[in-house]
């Protein structure tokens, strides 16, 4: 998969921008503040519908807009995959009469959220991503969520649902509490909570299962052999497929009879439920399901969030982010575009070597840097080099 053609208007500090894309790596290099992130988050926000960024929309739209009657932004990529098919994806983001709209379409036709996400697919890798080590839960499962979401469709559906219907939910007990609710009423959001809850679960359980086997390669070759990584799945709570117990979660190749089904799940997710009531209805919140959630990654058995170093975590992320570019490869067939937004600086020589000899032209790849020293001959002699200065695109190779 790659993008041969991106088109901004209005986008962040681009007025306008018409540039074709080489198959070949992109190094985006100049001041900060000029648009080489503002470029990346074009891209990720037009294969996730989100930015990485900010969680205002209107925060998009150029800022010479503001007084425009009509303030809008538009993205659109032309996008080749790995079997030779074309698609063309536009977003239009419009503030009209007040209310902002989210226009997206397809080769022309006029499309849901739903339908898009996931036909351009990317995996971005970000100083602040060593808060999947360090950070809290909810970082961890924005991970999860982007990733499952841009390959699984039912994923992304059921993630839909669930965070619809969870604030619901809580509503009603905080009404039920005040007296101004009926119990019975739970029933019909706890049974939409459980079947996308469900689902949520499961895919949580084999992507990390699939996961983890890439992660320790990675790893592995990142530290000579001297740490092993384990990533831990924690639900808040703890369904297997008999029922009870603890969840089960084995090595990938082994105990895989017990990968657990969105369908053991939902009779014991109704039951937890349905057991803390009481209490739901006392805090006004649900209390357990996939919004609390927890993974932790291991470093020789080690909470690496709680007991390791800086170097550690940087080395474990980059395990990571590595595992999930491979790891969408394997479930799509096709290679993500990978986006790594001033990474590069922050690595040591010894990872910073690692991650560049990964960037081999077979995954499309931009890179944002300050510096272009801080790369080899021999890399940049197989990269392009594009100069960004106040939203203009200088290419200077490639």
């Amino acid at each position: 998969m790659y993008i041969e053609h991106l088109s901004l208007t209005n986008f962040r500090n681009y007025a306008r921008l018409e540039t074709t894309f080489p198959k070949i790596p992109i190094v985006l290099f100049g001041a900060n503040a000029q648009g080489k992130t503002s470029l990346l988050e074009a891209i990720y926000y037009l294969a996730t519908s989100r930015s990485p960024y900010t969680t205002s929309d209107r925060q998009l739209i150029h800022w010479r807009m503001q007084d425009d009657p009509t303030p809008f932004a538009r993205l659109v990529a032309e996008i080749v995959s790995a079997s030779g098919v074309y698609h063309q994806l536009e977003i239009t983001l419009l503030l009209e009469n007040q209310r902002f709209k989210k226009v997206i379409r397809h080769n022309g036709m006029d499309k849901r959220v739903m339908d898009v996400v996931g036909l351009l697919k990317v995996v971005l890798f970000l100083p602040q991503d060593l808060a999947l080590v360090e950070g809290s839960p909810a970082e961890r499962r924005r991970f999860m969520d982007t990733t499952l979401a841009q390959v699984d469709q039912t994923y992304y559906q059921a993630l839909e649902l669930y965070e619809r219907v969870m604030p619901q939910r809580n509503a009603l007990l905080r009404r039920i509490a005040e007296q101004q609710g009926s119990i019975q009423e739970l029933d019909y959001w706890d049974e939409q909570l459980v079947q996308a809850g469900s689902v949520i679960i499961a895919g949580r359980q084999q992507f990390l299962r699939e996961l983890e086997h890439d992660a320790q390669r990675a790893h592995y070759d990142l530290t000579g052999g001297s740490e092993t990584l384990t990533l831990q799945y924690l639900p808040s709570f703890q369904p297997t497929a008999e029922g009870k117990g603890q969840l089960s979660f084995d090595l990938l190749g082994m105990d895989l009879h017990r990968q657990i089904s969105p369908e053991d799940i939902m009779p014991q997710f109704a039951e937890q439920l349905v057991a803390e009531r009481a209490e739901s209805i006392r805090r006004g919140a649900t209390l357990s399901g996939p919004h609390r959630d927890e993974l932790r990654l291991l470093i020789n058995t080690r909470d690496a969030g709680l007991y390791g170093s800086r170097g550690q975590a940087r080395t474990a992320v980059m395990a990571l982010k590595l595992a999930e570019l491979e790891w969408m490869k394997a479930r799509t067939g096709d290679y993500p575009i990978l986006l790594l937004d001033e990474v590069i600086a922050e690595l040591d020589k010894a990872r910073r070597a690692y991650l560049l000899e990964r960037i081999d032209g077979k995954t499309q790849t931009l890179l944002t840097t300050t510096e272009l020293d801080i790369f080899s001959q021999a890399f940049m002699e197989r990269v392009a080099v594009w100069q960004i200065e106040a939203g203009q695109v200088t290419k200077l190779s490639g």
